[in-house]
């Protein structure tokens, strides 16, 4: 391989920073899962014990949701500079696409994590957020595939219900700690054998 392409200036080190915070996210999400219950009764008092009760509380809340924010970011950076390397053409179309899902599971997953602390800005992002789901065409509120009918539809799925409610809270957390984590950790899995069976990437920038 030519010693150029293993500079950091070529790789940006992106995909293997990606792994890294993920790691990093699912460590500090375990470790906040002692200290926070999803119930709209204790949600949000759980997130202010964490910032002013509990010894480094804050510390490991803020590093969980920069490494979020991190992570987001080493995904979208990973995905430009496969588009500018060209890398997502044959024979690795397929891992192109692995990398895709990996970009809007990491979009959802950061999302269903906006929730979590139930206070008034998670609020209303959710019900935003809803409400663009129920808009969506074919399968929105008034798409012709949609789920059953207009009151039962993709925002209905996302919510468990037709309000942010403990139905929402329930279901984001499940899909933020158990859900989500999962499918990524099996794509991830599959996306670094492809990156191996596939080769290197012969033409050069």
């Amino acid at each position: 391989m030519e010693k150029k392409k293993l500079k950091i200036g070529y790789t940006w080190c992106m995909g293997g920073i990606s792994f890294l915070l993920f790691i990093v996210l699912t460590v500090s999400g375990i470790l906040l899962m002692f200290y926070y219950r999803p119930t709209i009764e204790h949600a949000y008092h759980d997130m202010k014990d964490l910032e002013f009760g509990i010894t480094f509380g804050l510390f490991l809340r803020n590093l969980h949701r920069w490494t979020a924010h991190g992570m987001v970011f080493t995904v979208m950076a990973h995905m430009i500079r496969v588009f500018y390397a060209k890398a997502y053409r044959t024979p690795r179309e397929f891992n192109w696409i692995i990398g895709t899902l990996l970009l809007v599971l990491t979009l959802f997953l950061s999302f269903t994590g906006y929730l979590l602390p139930w206070d008034q800005l998670a609020y209303w992002a959710i019900t935003v957020g809803a409400n663009m789901a129920k808009a969506v065409p074919i399968i929105g509120a008034e798409g012709p595939f949609r789920l059953v009918d207009s009151h039962n539809d993709l925002g209905f799925l996302l919510l468990g219900g037709h309000i942010v409610g403990q139905n929402a809270l329930l279901r984001f957390y499940v899909l933020h700690v158990i859900g989500l984590p999962f499918i990524i950790a099996i794509l991830m899995a599959v996306h670094f054998w492809r990156v191996r069976k596939d080769g290197r990437l012969k033409q050069s920038l």
